[in-house]
């Protein structure tokens, strides 16, 4: 009994802690992943970086398009099912289990997220300090506040930066 009330909690920690640094985990939907990479418009080999990649689906929507793509999450049981997912995309789908607000971000193309309203402000901080480049900017249902968007399509917003 008391293993299985260890388990309980330590899933409901998994769950439940990550909302301290983004959102909690909810899947994004087959039609939002579509519109979110017909939105941010990369081509094949280029890397699109998914910040909190949950349960993996969005690397996977973007390695079937050929590009290259990574992901960071924090919940350490997503991490794992993730990485079983995308185990037929590994040489272009790379799961770091970490935070992503305390490290450099690897070069890439395109970033998406889905972040509660809140660290909006900060991620586009983070982004505009760390981007190399022009980088696209896809964020699921947040605006960022104060910075114009370029297209708006089904709840989704893409933002440019140079």
């Amino acid at each position: 009994m008391q293993l299985v009330l260890f388990g309980v909690v330590f899933v409901l920690i998994c769950f439940a802690f990550v909302v301290l640094f983004g959102a909690p985990y909810v899947p994004t939907l087959s039609p939002q992943v579509k519109t979110a990479l017909d939105l941010i418009d990369l081509k094949k080999g280029q890397t699109l970086l998914e910040l909190g990649s949950g349960d993996g689906r969005v690397l996977r929507a973007a390695a079937q398009r050929g590009l290259l793509a990574i992901g960071y999450e924090l919940n350490p049981l997503l991490v794992v099912y993730s990485r079983l997912t995308t185990w037929k995309y590994r040489k272009q789908v790379r799961i770091v289990w970490g935070n992503f607000w305390n490290v450099q971000l690897p070069e890439c193309d395109g970033v998406f997220v889905f972040l509660l309203d809140r660290y909006m402000r900060r991620l586009d901080q983070k982004i505009t300090k760390q981007a190399r480049g022009k980088t696209k900017l896809v964020s699921f249902a947040f605006e960022i506040p104060g910075k114009r968007y370029a297209k708006r399509r089904g709840g989704l917003f893409l933002y440019l930066y140079d």
